[in-house]
């Protein structure tokens, strides 16, 4: 009897379970989780290079504030993304199992989840650090959304004028611990706004015909033969190695980081000139396995690169 009571109540508490599990997804889903785990990592960094500069301890209450406040206004910019874009998202296979497209979650709860988020952020900022890095915040999301997010589905352009806010978190970070721009997060700014053309590029690469469904004028879109978008990744992952160095040369790292960052920039380089030398076109399967490659070793870059120019900071 006990038995056979308690088994409806066990699976009404599995869906209850499941049910809570599917909507974190779906918040998880609706703010890019991986996308905004990034960019704080990234502002991470530029706090932990400000702290430095200041001798303040670079794991304080203001770090949290910060990335909190930046992770907030982030993920809010991100499910506003993707209220402008629904019916493209519903259109492209990668997109398609978003919420929106799907219904799981109806078009107001995102808008107002996406508002409260980005607002809050950007607020929180200003009253938690200072009104410096709280307004950079909420122009950068401004930005992202009614200039580059409308941009997509007009000109290809629309990456350059995206990468302007996409390397934002390394200054936001640094005004964050400092309260003012300075030359040292300018580098911070120059190496992921660089580092994003083959990242991006590779990506369009590999979902041009994705792209082309859902009327994004990416660049391997609007010239198929793939030679311009070739262009754009090998100008950008040469420019990266000497811009990748500035650090150095502005005290914020040593000679180790000078190095690794040179071979990091020649690694990466060296990924985009395989796809160049295959001479094909994206729609190419061979083409698309070496754009993958390129997507990895951009994926890897960042981190390391980050990663290598902090310790050889800590161990100064």
């Amino acid at each position: 009897m006990s038995s056979a009571a308690s088994t409806p109540n066990s699976a009404a508490l599995m869906d209850t379970r499941r049910g809570i599990w599917g909507r974190l997804q779906d918040y998880g889903d609706l703010t890019k989780s991986s996308v905004t785990s990034l960019i704080v990592m990234t502002a991470w960094c530029g706090f932990y290079f400000g702290a430095f500069k200041s001798g303040a301890s670079s794991l304080s209450w203001t770090l949290l504030h910060a990335l909190l406040g930046i992770g907030l206004a982030s993920g809010g910019t991100a499910a506003l993304n993707e209220v402008l874009e629904r019916d493209i998202d519903g259109r492209m296979r990668r997109t398609s199992m978003r919420p929106l497209p799907c219904g799981r979650m109806s078009l107001v709860h995102a808008l107002i989840v996406g508002i409260l988020m980005t607002v809050g952020g950007s607020l929180y900022l200003a009253l938690t650090t200072n009104w410096v890095t709280g307004a950079l915040t909420f122009a950068t999301s401004l930005v992202y959304l009614a200039v580059y997010t409308p941009l997509k589905k007009r000109h290809p352009i629309c990456t350059f004028v995206g990468a302007f806010p996409g390397a934002m978190p390394g200054v936001l970070g640094w005004t964050a611990a400092r309260g003012r721009i300075e030359w040292q997060a300018v580098a911070l700014f120059a190496i992921v706004f660089c580092w994003q053309f083959p990242h991006f590029f590779s990506i369009a690469w590999l979902y041009r015909e994705d792209y082309e469904r859902g009327s994004i004028r990416m660049l391997p879109v609007v010239a198929s033969d793939g030679k311009s978008t070739l262009r754009e990744i090998l100008l950008y992952s040469v420019l990266l190695i000497p811009v990748s160095v500035l650090p150095s040369f502005l005290g914020m790292s040593g000679r180790i980081y000078f190095g690794g960052a040179v071979l990091l920039g020649i690694a990466l380089l060296y990924c985009g000139f395989r796809l160049a030398r295959l001479h094909m076109p994206p729609t190419k399967p061979q083409s698309k396995a070496r754009a993958r490659h390129l997507l990895q070793a951009t994926v890897f870059y960042l981190p390391l690169l980050f990663g290598l120019m902090m310790i050889n900071t800590a161990a100064r």
